[in-house]
C-alpha cells in the first residue's frame, strides 16, 4: 500500500460521525460484517477463526464475512484494501499495523476515532500507554490492538544443532561461524523466503538493529540519523554475508514455506516473527524439542514489536457490527482466545498467563523489560511509501550486491517520503 494511493482518495460521504461508539443495540436483521486481513496461514488463521466463532455466538444477528487475502506478507491484502477504500467501499474493519501504517489512513481522513469505546471498556487501564500512543493522533485513538508480535526471533531445529554440536547463537560472530559449519555439512544454514519480500526485509532490519543498537536504530527511523551512517553500510555488508548461507530458492518461497524447511530439518535457522511459532505448532511440532528459539544474534535485550490492530473506517456499511467485533477484539476473552493460537502475546496486561506456553511467557516478560523498537517490514517504523521504496531497494540489493547504490536508494526514499 503506497502512501500515494492512500492519500489520493477522498473520504466517502456516508460518514458515521467524528467519535464512534458502541451505543445502540444491534439490528435484529442479519447484517454482514466484513473482516479484512491477511491471516490465512497456520496459527494466524486459527486465531481469526476462533474470534469469528465467538463472535457468531455472541452476536447471532450479525454475519461475519472473512475477507482474508493470502500472499505477499500482507502486501496483496493491502493493495486490495487500498482499491476498496479509494472506491468508497471499505470493509467494516481491517487489520492494520500500529504506527505509521495506521497513521497513513488516519492522515488521509479515513478512520473514525474510538475514544468512546476505550472509555466504556476501560482500555486505557489495561493497555500500556506506549501501545495506545502508536494508535493515536492529536489525542484521539483510532484502532484496537489485538496482539503484540515479536519480529526479532531466530527459530531453529534442535535436532540439527545437536547433530553438529552447535548451540543457539547469541552473537553475530558465533552465528556466522555456525552457518559456515552447517554449510560445510551440506545443510541449508539459514532458510528465508522473499517471494512476498517480507523475509528479506525483516532479515536486513534485524541485522541493522544488531549493528546499530536500539537507540540509533530508533533515531534512523525518526530521521535523526542519516542512511549514510557507517553503521548502516556495515549492517548491509553483514546482511549480504548472511545471504551466502541461505537457500537458493528463496525467491520462490513465502515466509511459512521457509519455516517449513526448519520444521522438516532441511534447514537449521530461520529469522521470522513469532507467528512462526504458531505455524510450527499448527504442524504438530512441540516447542523446545522440535523447534527452538532465541533472540536474533546481537538483539538479546531488544523487542522488535509488531502490533496488529483493527479500526473503524469511515463509510463502513454496518458500523454497529464493526463496533461489536472491535469490542470482542478489545476484550480479555477475545485476546486470550486469539493470541495463544496466533503465537503472539496480548496487549492487555490482565491476560490469563495459564493459557500461554513457555515461549509466550518469555515474550511477555521480555516485552516488559526490553528496549522496544519498531519494525520497518511490518509497517510500524516508517510511512507506507517509504516502506515500499525500501522493500524495492532490498530486493535490488539482493540482486546487485551494490551497497552504495542501496544506500543511495534509501536516501532518495527518505527525501521523497520524509521519516519525521
Amino acid at each position: 500500500m503506497a502512501l500515494g494511493v492512500v492519500t489520493a482518495c477522498g473520504a466517502p460521504s456516508n460518514n458515521t460521525g467524528s467519535n464512534a461508539s458502541s451505543s445502540g443495540s444491534a439490528s435484529t436483521t442479519t447484517h454482514q460484517v466484513e473482516i479484512f486481513s491477511w491471516w490465512t496461514a497456520g496459527g494466524e488463521a486459527n486465531g481469526l477463526n476462533a474470534l469469528i466463532k465467538t463472535f457468531n455466538k455472541e452476536y447471532p444477528q450479525e454475519k461475519i464475512v472473512n475477507e482474508a487475502v493470502a500472499g505477499g506478507g500482507g502486501s496483496n491484502a493491502k493493495a486490495v484494501l487500498a482499491s476498496r477504500m479509494q472506491a468508497g467501499d471499505p470493509p467494516e474493519t481491517f487489520q492494520v499495523h500500529a504506527g505509521q501504517e495506521l497513521m497513513a489512513w488516519v492522515n488521509a481522513g479515513k478512520m473514525q476515532p474510538l475514544d468512546n469505546l476505550y472509555k466504556s471498556m476501560g482500555l486505557n487501564k489495561v493497555i500500556p500507554a506506549a501501545i495506545i500512543n502508536d494508535l493515536s493522533k492529536n489525542g484521539h485513538v483510532y484502532a484496537v490492538p489485538v496482539d503484540v508480535g515479536r519480529g526479532n526471533v531466530l527459530w531453529y531445529n534442535p535436532a540439527v544443532l545437536k547433530k553438529y554440536h552447535l548451540t543457539a547463537p547469541t552473537t553475530m560472530s558465533q552465528f556466522i561461524s555456525e552457518l559456515k559449519t552447517l554449510k560445510s555439512k551440506g545443510v541449508t544454514p539459514l532458510a528465508y523466503g522473499d517471494k512476498d519480500q517480507l523475509g528479506s526485509v525483516m532479515l536486513w532490519e534485524n541485522v541493522l538493529l544488531a549493528t546499530m543498537g536500539p537507540q540509533n536504530y530508533d533515531k534512523l527511523w525518526q530521521g535523526k540519523i542519516s542512511f549514510n551512517n557507517p553503521q548502516v553500510k556495515q549492517a548491509t555488508n553483514t546482511f549480504l554475508e548472511l545471504l551466502q548461507y541461505t537457500n537458493s530458492n528463496h525467491s520462490a518461497l513465502t515466509w511459512d514455506e521457509a519455516d517449513q524447511m526448519v520444521a522438516d530439518g532441511s534447514a537449521a535457522f530461520n529469522l521470522m516473527g513469532d507467528w512462526a511459532k504458531a505455524y510450527f505448532q499448527s504442524k504438530g511440532l512441540k516447542e523446545g524439542s522440535q523447534f527452538g528459539w532465541t533472540a536474533f544474534p546481537g538483539t538479546n535485550n531488544d523487542f522488535e514489536y509488531v502490533i496488529d490492530s483493527f479500526g473503524l473506517p469511515k463509510g463502513a456499511k454496518n458500523p454497529t457490527g464493526a463496533m461489536d467485533f472491535l469490542k470482542l477484539v478489545a476484550s480479555k476473552q477475545g485476546q486470550d482466545e486469539f493470541n495463544p493460537l496466533k503465537g503472539s502475546i496480548p496487549p492487555r496486561t490482565d491476560a490469563n498467563m495459564s493459557l500461554f506456553d513457555t515461549y509466550s511467557k518469555e515474550a511477555m516478560s521480555d516485552f516488559k523489560k526490553d528496549s522496544l523498537v519498531p519494525s520497518l517490514a511490518n509497517g510500524e517504523a516508517a510511512n507506507p511509501a517509504f516502506e515500499t521504496a525500501a522493500t524495492q531497494a532490498v530486493t535490488m540489493l539482493i540482486s546487485t550486491k551494490n551497497v552504495n547504490e542501496f544506500i543511495s536508494a534509501l536516501n532518495t526514499a527518505a527525501e521523497e517520503n520524509p521519516l519525521s
